[in-house]
């Protein structure tokens, strides 16, 4: 049988590279709290991308929930039930209760021209996702929440190095947030951030991911422990000089499968602006039962007999799960579109060293 593929897996960094960093912090042991590679990998990471503040963290999912935290959020926010759970998890360990928006069936993201008919007394934010890594309508979704005196915090999660018009998207709204999990493009193991416009706000920030404290005998609010250890910031910064070869081979890989479907009657893909620079962290496909002859989990269960694990990426659609179904904007009238995306979706194996003769073979198992 052939040897297992899966969906993705992470390109790491020389070892001996990896080792000689982890020497140095055997030497100084500062394994924690704000370390030298800590400071390192913010520098870094704030020049790369393009923004003035970010401030690291153990994972994304508690970057979004401190995110949250920094603006009072409180009430109802908009968000798109298209995502990973995390998103709107987050939302509901704040108390702050989710109202499902659908969204556009091109690129999956939340749709500006059904997020003012949600609209309440009790709305205070607006979180939209770059939906895996493609750019939401920021000026509509801006202007809408200048007209309301909405916040407006992106989950960035898939968006890392993302760019529109030679321009960061990460500084969009009061917030971005983004993850470094191991299936990234760019990744710390497990890690995530959050990308701020201006000093005071990181502050804030800063102080809430350690459980609040201003100085050594000071607590100035309930916060958490979300701080990035020294170990994952190594990782970030020798993944940082990675990340652009990983980027163009991924590149080529999604040009490739992207070239082998384009006439393939029944399979759609997600077709980027041409001035969006991508991360390619993600290829999904879609699969319209009716016009391929062969529904979704079809495709999935030949590609997983032939050892190859794609994946259902977002199903089931968050607002199906238990924990949120009986809120009335998670209803399946409401969201028609949402619903056939994640019905249909199907992301491929997509990783900077996954071989050409794979993907063929991948597409072969799928059109014949």
């Amino acid at each position: 049988m052939n040897k297992p593929i899966y969906v993705t897996q992470p390109t790491l960094p020389n070892f001996e590279s990896f080792t000689d960093k982890l020497k140095e912090l055997w030497e100084n042991k500062h394994l924690t709290n704000n370390g030298k590679f800590h400071q390192e990998l913010e520098q870094k990471l704030a020049e790369f991308l393009g923004v003035e503040y970010i401030s690291l963290f153990s994972n994304g999912t508690l970057a979004l929930m401190v995110g949250l935290q920094v603006l009072r959020i409180i009430g109802e926010v908009i968000t798109t039930p298209y995502s990973f759970v995390a998103t709107t998890h987050s939302l509901h360990w704040n108390g702050i209760k989710p109202v499902f928006c659908d969204v556009r069936e091109e690129d999956g993201n939340l749709d500006p021209d059904k997020i003012e008919a949600l609209i309440t007394p009790q709305t205070t934010a607006i979180l939209p996702v770059h939906v895996y890594g493609n750019p939401c309508d920021n000026e509509k979704i801006q202007k809408i929440a200048d007209t309301y005196g909405l916040k407006v915090i992106y989950d960035a999660a898939h968006a890392f190095g993302v760019e529109q018009d030679n321009d960061t998207i990460l500084n969009w709204g009061d917030l971005s947030i983004l993850s470094f999990h191991a299936t990234k493009t760019y990744n710390t193991f497990e890690g995530g951030a959050i990308i701020c416009k201006d000093a005071k706000t990181k502050q804030r920030i800063d102080y809430l991911k350690n459980f609040g404290f201003a100085g050594e005998e000071i607590v100035v609010a309930p916060g958490i422990n979300a701080k990035m250890n020294e170990v994952s910031a190594i990782m970030g910064l020798l993944q940082l000089d990675l990340y652009e070869e990983n980027r163009m081979k991924r590149q080529k890989l999604v040009d490739l499968y992207k070239s082998k479907f384009k006439t393939v009657e029944g399979i759609r893909f997600i077709n980027s602006d041409k001035n969006i620079k991508e991360n390619y962290s993600y290829f999904p496909i879609f699969i319209d039962k009716n016009k391929f002859g062969k529904s979704r989990n079809d495709v999935y269960d030949l590609l997983k007999q032939n050892n190859i694990f794609a994946r259902k990426y977002f199903y089931p659609l968050i607002s199906n799960f238990s924990t949120y179904r009986a809120l009335k904007s998670a209803s399946k009238e409401n969201l028609p579109v949402a619903n056939k995306m994640a019905d249909e979706v199907l992301c491929l194996p997509l990783y900077a060293d996954l071989e050409i003769e794979n993907i063929e073979r991948i597409v072969k198992i799928i059109i014949e």
